[in-house]
């Protein structure tokens, strides 16, 4: 068996013309959507940040980065820009400066704004069905299976990894999805007996092949969600050889999510706008 291919990257071409006529007829009632994201001094240099850029510009929303040195400095910068009228979103990224308390700048997040859902009060509302923009990561593993119509309901998905950023929100996704969900971590004993039961896997650990292929069972729709930097490019947490020779479907790394991801954070900076201007 050799694996198709969960490829991100025409999916999201296809969302982006659908945004830029979003944006289109937002323009035409005078409203340009903006997102801006506060960074640390040199991150504007960073390809996550120049990815938004990227996309960004294609679609019409204006996108700003914000250099921040310490804490003070960015606690200022929030309340301005959460009182903002002309901003739509806002997102921090990471890493953020030494001395900064992530706690505190989540909590000073407007969940109106807050489009890459990284906020407390955004992740409550998840957690409760509330309307909320989830973190675009986990909104993208869902969107790729949908774009390949990989239905969740009534499967057994393991998740590996539990972050606020990936795991623990695509857990609550699947969940509405009405799939059955396992979070396995660092604590977790004998994730492969975990994950050999999983209709689907999604690896978010930040270890790059930590997932066999010898791990899954025959057919498996594996995602892999990790961006481990070497020397040769982006890896995944997948053993890409030895999962593909097993697994029915498998994301690849770079292309698979990635594509995804920042485009779904546009669409959400489009919807802030929406709503805002009613």
């Amino acid at each position: 068996m050799s694996a198709r291919l969960l490829d991100g990257r025409d999916l999201a071409k296809e969302r982006e013309g659908g945004l830029a006529e979003r944006v289109n007829r937002l323009k035409s009632r005078g409203i340009v959507p903006r997102l801006v994201v506060l960074l640390g001094e040199r991150a504007k240099e960073g390809v996550y940040f120049r990815a938004k850029e990227r996309v960004g510009a294609r679609v019409g929303i204006a996108v700003e980065g914000i250099s921040v040195s310490d804490g003070e400095g960015l606690l200022k910068e929030l309340n301005l820009l959460a009182s903002d009228p002309a901003v739509s979103g806002i997102m921090v990224e990471a890493p953020l400066p030494p001395g900064i308390d992530p706690a505190a700048v989540r909590d000073l997040l407007p969940p109106e704004k807050d489009v890459d859902g990284g906020g407390i009060r955004s992740l409550g509302r998840l957690v409760a069905g509330a309307p909320s923009f989830p973190p675009a990561t986990a909104a993208a593993v869902i969107a790729l299976l949908d774009g390949y119509g990989i239905d969740p309901v009534g499967k057994d998905v393991v998740i590996i990894g539990r972050s606020l950023v990936v795991g623990r929100p695509l857990a609550l996704l699947f969940l509405n999805r009405d799939a059955t969900v396992t979070v396995c971590h660092s604590r977790t004993r004998d994730i492969r007996s975990k994950t050999l039961e999983a209709d689907i896997v999604c690896v978010a650990a930040g270890s790059p092949g930590l997932l066999k292929g010898d791990m899954i069972r025959p057919g498996a729709v594996v995602v892999d969600v990790g961006t481990n930097p070497t020397p040769s490019g982006l890896v995944g947490d997948v053993d890409s050889g030895s999962v593909a020779e097993v697994a029915g479907w498998l994301s690849p790394v770079p292309g698979g999510v990635g594509p995804l991801t920042t485009v779904i954070l546009m669409e959400h900076v489009a919807t802030a706008a929406e709503r805002m201007g009613g």
